[in-house]
């Protein structure tokens, strides 16, 4: 059995519905599929809730919401009666979402709760499309949202985690018999539910995490995540002219790569598989012929060559928190990360000295994290910073850490270009190391690092 997430990117229009449905159907094997919402539609959505939105805006909106998918439906489902069906559903929903919308009006305010909900539906949206296709094609396929199938998560709004030993229980019991009967469950992505049934999402390419905690639920021979990209590069193609394709990676080399920016994937998307064992495939579905790039559990150190891609944030934000002895005394770290926790903000590093704690941040989160800590009484601390206009860029490859130079050569080729490292941290990943830069000069340092570990002679390749 396999699990096959489609996202976004591959749901563009009528025309990708259709591929789509071609690669399901020529699947042979048991399989459960994985969708996100139409392309765009739930930026669309999100946009749309953080206007100071009236009545006559909602009916609109949900107008255009209505025309996108139904214009695509009539398109792709020309058996009449699945039709009739599909928009009868799809209706169904759409009238849930303008109440909602329309709650958040009159009530004058959107919680995390009501926030998490309304992003779901595009997924709820894309599956009874895909489902109508599926059925006109003589496939028996059946639109599933996750609160059906029982995919439970720890309640964490915006940003959850699955249950997985609750999940596989649940998805025993409603996803395999619908297999064993020959029916093909088409999933929502990007959410789950809590133990009381409240929408949370995964995050952004929480789709790519839906399908892993399935296929851990099923015990999925293999998940293949369906892009319009082949799989991972040795740099982004945008900095790099000449990036080549990386045909493997380990499970931890992903882990690190999404989390330092590559957007391929889901930062947490193999967490699930490494437990069972269950590899990865990334697939193109404009170009099927083609292996992509395979995540397993196999640790390869590329003969001659320990680095396997250069990736980067391109904006990140930095809070340095000032005072003597404040990264020495005890309590004083602990405090300030209880304090940005209660708060809900992750703190992605934290790199200490004797006199200043320094914190990586999202870019979004940098401003508020700067007023709490400066409301805050914390022992020690003298002045807070806020320090924006940063880029990180992270070296990731098995074996980083045991093959010495690597660093070196990095700083080599950074300063060639006339760039400082303003912060550099190892250790913390055994197969990664990061550095920060001003922003403006990062296109030229992924560059330079390339070249150094790419490019030129076989010696330098290290």
């Amino acid at each position: 059995m396999k699990v096959m997430k489609f996202g976004g990117s591959c749901l563009k229009n009528a025309d990708d519905f259709e591929l789509v449905a071609d690669i399901i159907q020529s699947e042979k094997e048991d399989k459960v599929v994985v969708l996100s919402g139409v392309y765009g539609v739930t930026d669309r959505i999100l946009n749309f809730l953080e206007e100071n939105y009236g009545e006559e805006d909602v009916t609109k909106f949900i107008e255009e919401i209505r025309k996108l998918h139904i214009e695509i439906g009539r398109k792709i489902i020309p058996c009449g009666n699945i039709f009739k069906e599909t928009e009868r559903r799809f209706g169904e929903k759409l009238k849930i979402l303008e109440r909602l919308l329309y709650g958040v009006h009159y009530v004058g305010e959107l919680t995390e709760k009501t926030r998490d909900l309304i992003l779901s539906y595009g997924e709820r949206f894309s599956v009874l499309l895909m489902e109508g296709l599926l059925r006109c094609k003589g496939l028996n396929a059946r639109a599933l949202e996750s609160e059906q199938v029982g995919l439970i998560t720890d309640g964490n709004f915006g940003n959850a985690t699955a249950d997985l030993p609750e999940t596989e229980r649940n998805l025993r019991l409603s996803i395999l018999p619908l297999i064993r009967r020959g029916i093909v469950p088409i999933v929502t992505g990007f959410f789950g539910c809590d133990s009381r049934g409240k929408v949370t999402l995964f995050g952004r390419n929480g789709s790519d995490y839906s399908a892993s905690v399935i296929a851990y639920g099923v015990n999925a021979e293999i998940v293949e995540i369906w892009k319009d990209v082949e799989g991972f590069m040795s740099a982004d193609p945008k900095f790099v002219e000449d990036a080549h394709f990386i045909d493997s990676l380990s499970y931890d080399e992903v882990a690190e790569l999404a989390y330092f920016g590559a957007r391929i994937l889901h930062p947490r998307a193999v967490e699930p598989l490494k437990l069972k064992n269950i590899p990865m495939r990334i697939k193109n579905i404009y170009k099927r012929e083609n292996p992509g790039t395979l995540i397993h559990a196999t640790k390869k150190i590329w003969e001659g060559r320990v680095i396997k891609s250069v990736t980067y944030k391109e904006e990140i934000g930095s809070i340095k928190i000032y005072g003597a002895g404040v990264g020495s005394k005890p309590g004083v770290l602990g405090d300030i990360t209880k304090y940005l926790s209660e708060n809900r903000i992750n703190i992605k590093s934290v790199i200490t000295s004797q006199t200043c704690i320094t914190l990586l941040l999202e870019k979004e989160d940098v401003e508020r994290s700067y007023r709490i800590l400066s409301q805050k009484d914390i022992k020690t601390v003298e002045r807070i910073e806020k320090v924006r206009g940063i880029s990180l860029v992270a070296i990731v490859g098995e074996g980083i850490l045991e093959y010495p130079g690597i660093a070196a050569k990095v700083f080599r080729a950074v300063a060639s270009k006339g760039i400082n490292v303003e912060m550099f941290a190892a250790g913390a990943s055994e197969v990664a190391f990061y550095f920060i830069i001003k922003k403006k000069y990062l296109k030229d340092a992924v560059e330079a690092i390339h070249r150094v570990f790419f490019g030129g002679n076989r010696d330098d390749k290290t």
